[in-house]
């Protein structure tokens, strides 16, 4: 893999993690263009995860510190309703991560055999992706201040069917949230940050399996140069993508997107079926 196409990649996946167009799918339609595959291409996918992540956290960093900083602040720990806002936040991303945790450790095999079945379902899932996004812009519910536990689970089922190529897991967790009537701002916040401990745990398990490999098999198709390029791109794209994510599910502006992966989609199943 030469930095260029390293360079290209980091883009994509910092740009495509946040907005609500499917990362692994434009990654998927990418490495089949590219001709990408193997243990090289499982190690760039880390490290631009990774790197997303690290995004996430530097554009919500104030929102993380005041998690934290009602974790640890004395409160009544008898109820739901009497604890603060931050320790309720910290709670549900716990609750909606129930259910990718469930398809990750029993139906990992079956999620891999359907990400190596190719651009048509890539192409399907985009297409799914837009029709979540256009009911979401057209629903008008009550926006609610305070996600609930039952909403957070629901929201984290979003999250875990999610894990198909094609169906972007920012698109469907905010347009989710959405239709249940959360608020906006509440609801971009709440879904870029759910995602970070199961993008870990997973950036975890590629990592064993990688080392499992060797790492010597693993950097063969790729240079130090091009990891770090792309970790670089995804980086800086993805706190752009994150800002301008937020200020735009604010708007309601989600059907632009719509029509991108309608576009997208109907390209990935023309070159999957050709």
């Amino acid at each position: 893999m030469s930095w260029l196409e390293a360079l290209i990649l980091g883009i994509i996946q910092g740009l495509t993690e946040f907005l609500p167009v499917s990362s692994s799918g434009h990654l998927t339609i990418l490495s089949n263009l590219f001709g990408l595959e193997g243990e090289s291409n499982l190690t760039m996918i880390v490290v631009l995860h990774v790197a997303t992540v690290l995004s996430t956290l530097t554009i919500l960093w104030k929102e993380v510190v005041w998690i934290f900083k009602d974790l640890f602040t004395k409160q009544s720990w008898k109820s739901y309703s009497g604890l603060n806002e931050g320790t309720k936040f910290a709670i549900n991303i716990l609750i909606s991560m129930i259910p990718v945790a469930i398809v990750g450790f029993c139906f990992k095999d079956t999620v891999e055999e359907i990400f190596g079945s190719g651009l048509l379902i890539v192409g399907i899932m985009l297409l799914v992706t837009a029709s979540l996004l256009a009911f979401s812009y057209y629903a008008k519910p009550r926006q609610r201040e305070d996600i609930s536990p039952l909403h957070a689970f629901i929201i984290g089922i979003g999250q875990a069917v999610a894990v198909l190529p094609g169906l972007s897991r920012s698109g469907t967790t905010i347009a989710t949230g959405l239709l249940l009537g959360n608020k906006k701002e509440r609801m971009a916040q709440f879904s870029f940050l759910m995602v970070i401990p199961p993008v870990l745990g997973e950036a975890l398990l590629d990592t064993l399996d990688i080392a499992e490999q060797g790492f010597s098999t693993a950097m063969s198709g790729i240079s130090a140069v091009s990891l770090a390029v792309g970790f670089i791109a995804a980086f800086i794209t993805g706190c752009l993508a994150c800002k301008w994510m937020i200020n735009i599910v604010k708007k309601g502006k989600l059907i632009w997107f719509a029509i991108y992966c309608v576009i997208v989609g109907i390209l990935a199943i023309i070159l999957g079926l050709c």
